[in-house]
């Protein structure tokens, strides 16, 4: 049995060539139609699509090969993001979904992200350590027939969904910069104008990287990291556009810059929504990670929501919308959740709802956020690299814990003072610690606070 590094805790990623191939990709097939076949003789429909990464086209085609020799009939839409592949399985009522797609990883990495039907996730406790035990044994069940395999297109199907979350008579005169990064997001964009053109709808569109090219020319998109940020940035302030929009790889995440090319923390943009959400529907439940709360319990309180706090991540963020039917979900790190989405993220979704509300309030970005920066300042996600982040937790703990008003570990450590707050949690994936800090109304204090749990940290590397 070989030992396949590729499968981690949520989805697919591996190098190419050594931990992911177009024969693991078979493998990866055939065990995925086998865990969907068993204990039944219905026939079984798997949606695949794949990013614009080099090979994704060779590992879809593989994965497809698989899938067929397992039983399973394939539709392939073709170039897509992630959250085509999620809506092409709820929309067309099949049993399940694989996006390739490394999002935003090196350019020698690919991926999976796969879900079963209703565009569940598929993730190490819901099936995919079983499909992993399969494709790592290379021995499956002899099936016949085989599946069948067709091309189809989703794109009108799902561009009407999209508009279906706005009114787009609501959309007043605008212009927004979009970097899809050379990523998938580029076509999604151009039929999005050509229906707004259609409708009338007056929004003027600068794009930015926007032609698909796997070789990345302008580097990898992940706005997430500062360094990624300056071509929107700066494309919104020479065009003196009203709102920037940057998107990674897969286009599961939308980064926003307000007029002045200024980068807005996810944060403060699961507010807005949730907000936005309230007033269309009172009383909703509304899901949050617990890095940086005190800004969206404000808003949805006021709002007369109900905010619910789940572990950081897609597949515990979905689970806990879908058991509290939550109307609407956001992280930190700009994934955005949406009930009418099958519980699933979307990055287009948000920048449609965020151009409504401007035109609806006619206002600013910087001013619908302003202010709730200044009465939620934050340090905003901050990494550091550790041997031991036990330790360096437990001292952080042994520090605060007699002037804490609450302690809570839904995720990592989160404690929280009477006017400042942190949650210290380790990666899934590296031996990183991540840091988030918020005060009330009190930068400074951000600042302080950052520098005195530094001083732990440094006191344990060595």
């Amino acid at each position: 049995m070989e030992n396949l590094t590729c499968f981690k805790a949520y989805d697919i990623r591996g190098r190419l060539g050594d931990e992911l191939n177009s024969n693991i990709a078979y493998r990866i097939g055939r065990a995925y139609g086998q865990f969907l076949t068993q204990n039944t003789t219905e026939r079984k429909t798997v949606v695949v699509g794949g990013d614009i990464r080099l090979t994704s086209e060779e590992l879809k085609l593989a994965l497809a090969d698989g899938l067929m020799d397992s039983g399973v009939d394939v539709l392939d839409i073709g170039l897509s993001g992630t959250e085509e592949i999620y809506f092409a399985t709820f929309h067309l009522k099949v049993d399940g979904g694989i996006e390739v797609t490394a999002s935003h990883n090196p350019i020698d990495y690919n991926g999976m992200k796969l879900v079963r039907e209703g565009a569940r996730p598929i993730s190490g406790d819901t099936g995919l350590r079983e499909i992993q035990v399969l494709a790592e044994g290379n021995v499956f069940i002899s099936v016949s027939p085989k599946g069948s395999y067709k091309k189809i297109s989703i794109l009108d199907e799902y561009v009407d969904h999209l508009i279906g979350y706005i009114q787009p008579e609501n959309i007043k005169p605008m212009k927004l910069v979009v970097n899809s990064g050379n990523g998938a997001a580029g076509h999604v964009i151009d039929a999005v104008e050509k229906r707004f053109n259609a409708l009338n709808v007056p929004i003027e569109f600068v794009k930015v990287h926007h032609e698909a090219n796997g070789n990345f020319p302008n580097g990898i998109p992940n706005p997430l990291l500062p360094e990624c940020r300056a071509d929107t940035s700066n494309a919104v302030k020479a065009h003196k556009a009203d709102l920037g929009i940057a998107f990674d790889g897969d286009f599961d995440r939308c980064f926003l810059f307000d007029e002045n090319g200024e980068f807005i923390e996810g944060y403060y943009i699961v507010g807005i929504l949730a907000e936005a959400f309230l007033q269309k529907e009172p009383g909703a439940k509304i899901i949050h990670d617990p890095r940086l709360t005190w800004n969206t319990i404000d808003i949805v309180t006021k709002a007369g929501g109900v905010p619910v706090m789940s572990k950081t991540g897609h597949a515990f963020i979905k689970e806990r919308m879908r058991s509290e039917d939550a109307i609407y979900g956001g992280e930190m790190s700009a994934h955005h959740y949406f009930r009418d989405f099958s519980y699933c993220d979307s990055g287009m979704i948000p920048w449609l709802l965020v151009t409504e509300l401007l035109s609806l309030k006619d206002i600013k970005l910087s001013l619908l956020v302003n202010e709730r920066m200044d009465s939620y300042p934050c340090s905003g996600e901050l990494n550091y690299k550790v041997s031991d982040s036990r330790k360096i937790i437990t001292d952080i703990e042994d520090k605060y814990s007699n002037i804490s008003k609450n302690t809570d570990r839904t995720d990592g450590l989160s404690i929280e003072m009477n006017d400042w707050r942190l949650n210290i949690r380790t990666s899934n994936t590296e031996p990183v610690l991540r840091l988030n800090i918020e005060t009330r109304n009190n930068i400074k204090l951000v600042k302080d606070k950052v520098l005195e749990i530094e001083e732990i940290i440094d006191r344990n590397v060595y």
